[in-house]
């Protein structure tokens, strides 16, 4: 591996009068023309007026913000002010693969072999080996060996900007030093990000109960693996029951209450527990059961049972009885595509470098000396806290629901065959330096003149007519996501306009308060392309409560859906339509006529 040789390019502020243009063009097929008049009336009054004072301040501000983004600090604000448990609203849940060995499956050795991996993760990223993950807009064309072979003979001064003529990007590494020992931490008003370097321990949750163990020597060299195969074998016997008030349901409070809880814990003599808990490595959740089914996965991954996850953290590794591995992360400090890069990799080292073999038994180490058992003070009113969110948390659940859809009728062989390209790629901007997520707003008016021809009228129009009003949506897709990729979105910059005029201004302009505005930010479907080696699906919680969250994989010959609700909106009705309305463009596609 070798040291990274070029920094990413910086984060573009796009023109006003471009993300006016873009934000009336996602406008104009959700609104009424008298509607659309008025919305078109006040944005054009705001790029003319006060919006150019305020894009104005925003360009001086990123001109003398050179080691960041104009969005890095406002996007993590907007994480952290944020009042809703993340583990009900953020939080991301993601399946590993299994071991394609199946005897490396069982709890201890994988639960082993997948924290040394990380370890190791950790220190090829701390002493910069690890290579830039890079984002190809074009893989087909560019994501090759003739490509590579020809950009490492590039000057590494002028590399970045060489491949960027490609539409090649080196995505930001930095946000990786979150990655470790980190933890959100609840405040009143507005969370905050604190890690711990220097940390050398790893804390395991099992049953409710909170151990540790140093996995670092002094120097920063990682302890021996049989003594890590030891130690957790040890926390793995462990009989101890789970807490009458296990202290993890805080985690799956509102955050301001949360955040007068972890007063009264600091207060009541718990400040070193408390300190190794939120300054681990990482979070090792080993779970005392067995999956029953996918959608059983996703519910254990996005929310575990309560009592055994610490939601804070920056992520978990969590590892069932028979093997089952998954990730749960807390999305305010990085995107999906920094821990999808560690999960490729730490999967991709514990199958081909495994540190220990199926049933081999630990060497002789005293792991009763080396683990310990945190304990906690709880008052009354600590007591109460936690018995308040553990019912808070079972109420909750009762309104989750999620569904797997595998798709099987059409992949993206097929898709590609018919000149169409299926979205697979996730709206990053972290291609840039601190560059975050765009948003890609689908609906236009190609899609609406597709969806009512398909859903209203299929009979009055050829397989031709259709098949081209679903390769306009594509193209213009496409175009929606290259612009969003290369730093040309709309949503990130009038966010960030709007939050100057509120701090700066005092004032909110009429755009923001256009009825419009509202409607096109309240995400009733919040979706998420995954394509990931190391990934067996994935699944994220509704950003709005009426929602739906849903996280998909296209697949040589087929899609995978995993679907998501809080409400009392159906899952399954939500899933009956969506594959019907695949199963229609698919015959479209296919030059067969739509009769049903």
């Amino acid at each position: 591996i070798s040291r990274p040789g070029s920094q990413s390019t910086e984060l573009p502020i796009p023109r006003l009068e471009d993300s006016i243009r873009r934000y009336l063009r996602a406008q104009e097929p959700l609104l009424t023309s008298d509607q659309f008049r008025k919305t078109e009336e006040f944005s054009y009054k705001f790029q003319h007026g006060v919006g150019k004072d305020l894009h104005d301040m925003l360009v001086f501000q990123d001109q003398h913000s050179r080691h960041t983004s104009y969005i890095s600090d406002i996007w993590l604000n907007s994480y952290l002010s944020r009042r809703k448990p993340p583990a009900f609203n953020m939080n991301v849940g993601l399946a590993f693969k299994d071991d394609p060995k199946t005897e490396f499956n069982d709890q201890l050795t994988r639960a082993t072999n997948m924290t040394i991996s990380i370890i190791r993760f950790m220190r090829a990223f701390r002493n910069g080996l690890l290579e830039p993950e890079v984002l190809h807009l074009y893989p087909n064309k560019t994501d090759t060996k003739l490509f590579k072979e020809c950009i490492r003979w590039i000057p590494k001064a002028i590399v970045c900007q060489i491949a960027a003529m490609f539409n090649v990007y080196p995505m930001d590494m930095s946000p990786n030093f979150r990655l470790f020992n980190t933890a959100r931490l609840p405040k009143f008003t507005r969370d905050m990000l604190h890690t711990e370097e220097r940390a050398k321990h790893i804390l395991v949750l099992k049953n409710g109960n909170f151990y540790v163990f140093d996995i670092l020597h002094k120097d920063g060299t990682m302890i021996r693996a049989s003594e890590v195969h030891a130690n957790l074998k040890y926390i793995l016997s462990d009989k101890s029951p789970i807490p009458e008030f296990p202290l993890t349901y805080l985690t799956t409070e509102k955050r301001d209450t949360w955040a007068k809880l972890r007063q009264d814990l600091w207060i009541s003599g718990n400040q070193e527990a408390l300190k190794k808990v939120e300054s681990a490595i990482f979070c090792l959740c080993l779970d005392d059961l067995f999956i029953q089914d996918p959608n059983h996965l996703t519910q254990i991954m996005l929310l575990g049972n309560g009592y055994n996850r610490w939601f804070d953290k920056s992520f978990s590794l969590i590892l069932t009885k028979d093997g089952s591995a998954a990730i749960n992360f807390e999305p305010s400090w990085a995107d999906l595509l920094t821990i999808l890069r560690f999960m490729k990799d730490v999967l991709q080292d514990s199958i081909q470098a495994p540190a220990i073999l199926p049933q081999e038994d630990p060497v002789a180490s005293d792991a009763s000396s080396a683990v310990r058992k945190l304990s906690f003070n709880l008052n009354d009113s600590l007591r109460a806290g936690i018995q308040s969110a553990r019912v808070s948390y079972d109420l909750s659940m009762q309104t989750f629901s999620s569904q797997l859809v595998h798709f099987e009728k059409g992949g993206s062989l097929f898709i590609k065959q018919q000149g169409i390209s299926p979205d697979a790629m996730p709206c990053s901007t972290a291609a840039f330096k601190h560059g975050r997520s765009e948003v890609v707003h689908p609906t236009s008016i190609h899609s609406m003149q597709c969806s009512k021809a398909f859903i209203q009228q299929p009979l009055k129009y050829g397989t031709n007519d259709l098949q081209n009003m679903l390769f306009k949506c594509s193209v213009y897709h496409k175009q929606l996501v290259q612009e969003a990729a290369s730093g040309q979105g709309f949503d990130r910059h009038l966010l960030a306009l709007r939050i100057l005029a509120d701090t700066k201004k005092g004032y909110l302009p009429e755009i923001f308060f256009d009825s419009a505005y509202s409607q096109i930010n309240h995400c009733f479907l919040f979706s998420r392309p995954l394509s990931n080696p190391a990934l067996n699906f994935g699944a994220c919680m509704p950003i709005v409560s009426d929602g739906f969250g849903i996280i998909y994989s296209v697949q040589e010959n087929g899609i995978i859906f995993n679907i998501t609700s809080v409400s009392s909106r159906s899952v399954w009705d939500f899933m009956q339509s969506l594959e019907n309305s695949l199963e229609k463009i698919m015959i479209a596609l296919k030059g067969k006529p739509i009769t049903k």
